[in-house]
């Protein structure tokens, strides 16, 4: 094995050192803190408000959560996620508890305890205006285009519903979009939720779901007896003395306060919210440009890896790449993200699984972009380097690696802007991206498109002025080549 490929075996067998050596456990990040897991654009239980100039959560369950933080005397942190991603957040102990207008139904307690009800709604259905008279009763819902969201009890009601195409997402200002633009015909929603978005064009239907009323709990990790309790004295206190009705009155009016900002163009939109785009490109940049500098590294250590002349080792590193290549970014977020806190014990921040699931996945592209970059390099260099004197691994570093990366500088750029845009995929476990700062805004402003398009035109900006400053080096680098 010659110098780079021992290396290149160090360099592998110190990753999974450090990893083996990662703490287990995450007390002593979250000690003196109570880690609160929701999804906020549930007005009025929780959501996005620009308070003092400051994007701010609130919400009823944000306002019990403090009064719980209290009673405990912690300092609460509010972990902002999308809706399915809250029991798993959960179970894994990344949140200490989760209270995001949460019905305890039979199949969460298998996975989760749940503490006492501290509220009680009623499903309804929210239709168009001009589909108001539609829908009379549930059956006439038969066979229609209904809007859930996932992973809750209003998509069990759906999945009750004869022949009914259900569209299940995770947030409810995108399900409003979809009634909006015609592509379903009606929503099932809450509704102490339904109210801040019934308007002139959006109505309530006369078909009511033959459902109880729904209770609201609080999820707590399975077995945590004690914060259970805590839990419990807490609503019992809120609920005698009337505190609970009180902060879904002032939550309501907050949220409904938000309808004004509807008149905003997308100008006063971009202006108004330029600061959450600011910290969203930060964010989206430092993602990226770690993301390329350690796929990189790596990249290039498993392209190495590929051409040894050791059959196990080459295997490897196939294996890596085409396992990378062969699943969905998403998907290795999640086992990053969710599934090593699960299976491991280890809690990674947004960023650091960002980070990370960018790294081995633009790794995998990059190793089989240099190993056609260094094939394309004639083999009589290699030759004439060993000629001359040196070995191979100094021949690579000087003649060959210098060339194949000039070779495959195009190809190393779009790797580059591609990772630019695929990092809004990391906003579902909650990192402050350019995406997810579009769709607080939008959940701020209850603008439908503004938002993103002002988001499409930063990624547009950042995209095109990173291919503009490559074609500069590219032509830089090129100009030896002009005879």
């Amino acid at each position: 094995m010659n110098k780079l490929q021992r290396c290149a075996a160090l360099f592998l067998a110190g990753i999974i050192f450090l990893l083996s050596g990662m703490p287990l456990h995450a007390e002593s990040a979250t000690e003196g803190k109570l880690v609160l897991g929701t999804s906020a654009d549930f007005a009025p239980y929780e959501f996005h408000k620009t308070i003092d100039g400051k994007d701010t959560i609130v919400g009823f369950d944000i306002e019990i959560a403090k009064e719980i933080a209290k009673d405990l005397n912690k300092e609460l942190v509010i972990e902002d996620m999308g809706f399915d991603a809250l029991l798993p957040a959960l179970q894994s102990g990344r949140v200490d508890m989760v209270i995001s207008g949460m019905t305890p139904t039979e199949e969460r307690r298998r996975s989760i305890d749940f503490s006492d009800n501290y509220y009680q709604s009623k499903q309804i259905i929210m239709v168009r205006a001009a589909d108001q008279g539609r829908f009379p009763t549930m059956d006439s819902l038969r066979g229609a285009s209904i809007g859930v969201q996932k992973g809750s009890i209003q998509e069990e009601i759906g999945q009750g519903i004869p022949d009914a195409k259900l569209t299940s997402l995770d947030k409810i200002s995108d399900i409003i979009l979809q009634l909006q633009t015609n592509r379903i015909d009606a929503v099932i929603m809450e509704d102490t939720v339904a109210a801040g978005y019934l308007s002139d064009e959006l109505v309530l239907a006369d078909a009511v779901p033959d459902t109880t009323a729904v209770q609201a709990a609080i999820g707590i990790q399975k077995g945590n007896t004690e914060l259970l309790q805590s839990v419990n004295e807490t609503l019992t206190r809120l609920k005698n003395n009337g505190d609970i009705e009180r902060m879904v009155t002032e939550a309501s009016q907050l949220s409904a306060g938000t309808k004004d900002e509807k008149a905003l163009s997308i100008w006063n939109v971009f202006w108004e919210y330029r600061g959450f785009y600011a910290t969203g490109i930060g964010y989206t940049l430092l993602l990226s440009a770690l993301g390329v500098l350690f796929g990189f590294i790596i990249g290039l250590f498993i392209c190495l890896i590929r051409m040894s002349g050791i059959g196990i080792i080459r295997w490897i590193g196939s294996a890596y790449v085409e396992l990378l290549r062969g699943t969905p970014m998403l998907v290795q977020l999640m086992i990053i993200h969710y599934g090593l806190a699960l299976t491991f014990g280890i809690n990674l921040s947004p960023l650091q699984s960002g980070i990370i699931t960018l790294s081995i996945n633009s790794s995998a592209y990059l190793a089989e972009i240099f190993r056609a970059g260094i094939q394309g390099v004639d083999r009589g260099q290699m030759e004439a380097a060993r000629s001359l004197g040196m070995n191979r691994g100094k021949a690579m570093r000087h003649i060959i690696l210098p060339q194949a990366f000039k070779a495959v500088l195009p190809a190393i750029g779009n790797e580059f802007i591609t990772i630019i845009k695929e990092s809004s995929i990391i906003s579902v476990i909650g990192m402050v991206e350019i995406m997810y700062q579009a769709s607080v805004v939008k959940n701020i402003t209850y603008q439908g498109m503004s938002p993103y398009l002002i988001a499409a035109a930063f990624y547009f900006i950042m995209t095109f002025g990173l291919s503009k400053l490559l074609g500069r080096w590219e032509r830089k680098l090129s100009a030896s080549d002009i005879r």
